[in-house]
């Protein structure tokens, strides 16, 4: 048998990153303060790229000594948790106590399921005992709206401090959580029937008033610089700007790069590359800025009812969504979502906060919809329903659930099947 060789030809497609590109994607994930630092190094060490002075710059974070006792100041986990030692917990409460602390976001809400806490903690204790010292502890614990599962909840956690009368509390309740209502106007006329238009008023007015991050205020090792700053106007609709104050703007310098290309200078291929790195570094900079501007953008259009405090409901949206509307990679929309903050007239908000998923792929219904919507209907039932039942009068309506899911969020409100109903 005879060996031959033979010469074959294919064409692939290949996709490599570059190190340029690395570095762009490195760019899109760093927080305000932390690309501020990147800017101010590559500065120094790059001596074609000067930095124009903004006159407008009157950010409270430029002041050294408060800078050098960041260190000294407690953080929101240092102060959650010597509160714990004064209520003299047993061991087994301290220990689940310690495990949702250490899983709150920076603004104070607790983001993980509680089944997630129950897997970090091996299983050792039930959900229920975790639920437990979630809502009779740290619920307890300063500031007001620690340890919340939502934005709702944080508020009305915060409305019970605030010692309202129950009648106060009962129309802040329905305002917040009856599924039936969709914004803030609409729960008005409806309660308008039970209650006086005075009261409402009042309680509309408390429940603006809440800190919708009750936990940025104990993170001063964690110096907050939102990129973004969203101003209601005329109360229907939002300005959204990108914060151009203690920004630094950098630019080449022309009169250096000048002199390297002067023939009798003989600038070697050293500073040849710095000059390409400059202008990258000023094109990645100028593109990150404009990204995180047009997501914070589209997330400020559509939670528009919410931060205008029209609605304590956000309106279902996902990574997904927001990808496939600005024409970009999910994964560039996760990294933009890292570490960036929004600054709205209640206070800085994460970006990431503002999105909630929907539990339904035909309707958008967030995690805590469903819950009131089965809660509500296990209230009103003249008989006993079981999951499957409530799955087949909610799929009536569009929302396309399986038994499974109604299962899953009606143990989260800790309510019992139909049996031991």
């Amino acid at each position: 048998m005879a060996i031959r060789l033979v010469r074959e030809f294919q064409q692939k497609q290949q996709l490599s990153i570059t190190p340029q590109l690395k570095k762009s994607i490195d760019l899109l994930q760093l927080s305000r303060l932390e690309i501020i630092n990147r800017i101010n190094n590559e500065i120094d060490e790059n001596p074609f790229l000067n930095k124009v002075e903004n006159l407008d710059n009157n950010s409270s974070f430029d002041d050294e000594d408060i800078i050098q006792n960041l260190s000294s100041m407690a953080t929101l986990g240092d102060h959650l948790e010597s509160q714990l030692i004064d209520l003299r917990l047993s061991p087994k409460k301290e220990k689940i106590a310690l495990a949702i602390i250490q899983s709150l976001g920076e603004d104070g809400l607790l983001h993980d399921p509680l089944d997630v806490i129950e897997e970090s903690l091996n299983f050792f204790y039930t959900y229920k005992e975790i639920q437990n010292v979630l809502e009779g502890i740290v619920h307890d614990l300063e500031p007001a709206g620690i340890g919340a599962r939502n934005f709702k909840e944080s508020i009305y956690l915060q409305l019970q401090r605030k010692n309202l009368d129950p009648v106060n509390l009962k129309i802040a309740s329905e305002i917040l959580f009856n599924p039936k209502y969709i914004n803030f106007l609409d729960a008005k006329d409806a309660l308008l029937l039970s209650f006086s238009e005075k009261l409402i008023e009042e309680v509309l007015t408390e429940i603006k008033k809440c800190d919708l991050s009750p936990g940025l205020e104990f993170e001063p090792s964690n110096i907050i610089q939102p990129d973004l700053e969203v101003m209601p106007r005329d109360n229907l609709s939002l300005d959204v700007k990108f914060k151009e104050a203690a920004f630094p703007n950098i630019v080449l310098d022309k009169e250096l790069i000048a002199l390297t290309k002067d023939k009798k200078n003989n600038a070697g291929s050293q500073l040849i590359e710095k000059i390409d790195d400059a202008k990258w570094l000023i094109r990645a900079i100028k593109r990150r800025n404009e990204t995180v501007y047009e997501v914070g953008s589209l997330i400020c259009k559509i939670q528009a009812d919410f931060l205008l405090d029209l609605s304590s409901e956000l309106v279902p949206l996902s990574n997904i969504e927001l990808a496939k509307t600005l024409k970009i990679s999910p994964s560039t929309v996760s990294r933009i979502l890292r570490s960036k903050y929004i600054q709205t007239p209640k206070g800085a908000v994460s970006m990431k906060s503002l999105l909630a998923n929907s539990v339904s792929k035909t309707r958008k219904v967030t995690p805590s919809q469903l819950m009131e919507e089965i809660k509500q209907i296990i209230a009103d039932e003249s008989k006993k329903l079981s999951d499957q039942k409530i799955a087949d009068l909610l799929n009536l309506r569009g929302f396309n659930l399986a038994r499974r899911t109604i299962t899953k969020y009606r143990k989260k409100i800790n309510l019992p099947n139909s049996r031991n109903r």
